[in-house]
C-alpha cells in the first residue's frame, strides 16, 4: 500500500523571518504527515527572527534547518511541486510573486508583523505569541479542508475564507 502525497504549502512574507518562519514549523509541527511547509520571502533577511526561533523552541518545535531564503528558490525547475502559496503578510501580497510551476492554489492571510511590536522583550514575546496563535488557527482550518472532495476553484475560495473570515472576527 502507497502512502498518500504529502500536500507542499509555501508560506510566503517579504523577509521570511517571522510569520512565514512561524508558519512553516507550525504546519510541520501540527500536520507534518500530511503536509510539508515551506517558507521564503520577496527579500529575505539575514536569519530567522530570534524571538521566532525561541518561541518554536519553547514550544518544542524543531528549528533546525529554518532560514531565511528567497522565493525564487521555489520557482526553479528542481524546487519540489507546490500544491499552495499562501501569503501571511500584506506586503508581500501586493507584489508580483515569481510564476510557481504546476497551478497552485492562492490565498492572502495576513497577519500583523511580530517584529514590529514596540516594548521590551516580554511585549515582543506576547507579540510572537499572538502571531502563532493566529497562524494556528488557520492552519489547522486548512488541514482539515477535505482537499481531495473540492475542485481548485473551491480550494482556493475556501483557503481565501480562512484568512479574510477570522480576519473580519478580529481573531
Amino acid at each position: 500500500m502507497t502512502e498518500p502525497r504529502k500536500f507542499n504549502v509555501l508560506f510566503l512574507c517579504t523577509h521570511n523571518s517571522a510569520r512565514s518562519i512561524l508558519a512553516e514549523a507550525a504546519l510541520n509541527a501540527r500536520a507534518g504527515n500530511r503536509f510539508a511547509g515551506y517558507s521564503a520571502g520577496s527579500h529575505p533577511g539575514a536569519a530567522p527572527n530570534a524571538f521566532a526561533l525561541e518561541l518554536l523552541r519553547s514550544l518544542n518545535i524543531p528549528t533546525d534547518g529554518l532560514h531565511s531564503k528567497s522565493w525564487d528558490e521555489f520557482a526553479n525547475h528542481d524546487a519540489p511541486d507546490i500544491d499552495f502559496v499562501i501569503t501571511v503578510c500584506d506586503d508581500a501580497a501586493g507584489e508580483v510573486c515569481p510564476i510557481w510551476p504546476g497551478r497552485p492554489a492562492k490565498a492572502h492571510w495576513g497577519v500583523a508583523d511580530p517584529s514590529r511590536a514596540e516594548g521590551g522583550d516580554d511585549e515582543k514575546r506576547l507579540a510572537f505569541q499572538r502571531a502563532y496563535a493566529q497562524l494556528c488557527k488557520r492552519i489547522d482550518m486548512f488541514t482539515t479542508l477535505p482537499l481531495d472532495k473540492l475542485d481548485h476553484v473551491a480550494v482556493q475560495r475556501e483557503m481565501q475564507n480562512i484568512g479574510t473570515s477570522l480576519r473580519e472576527q478580529g481573531e
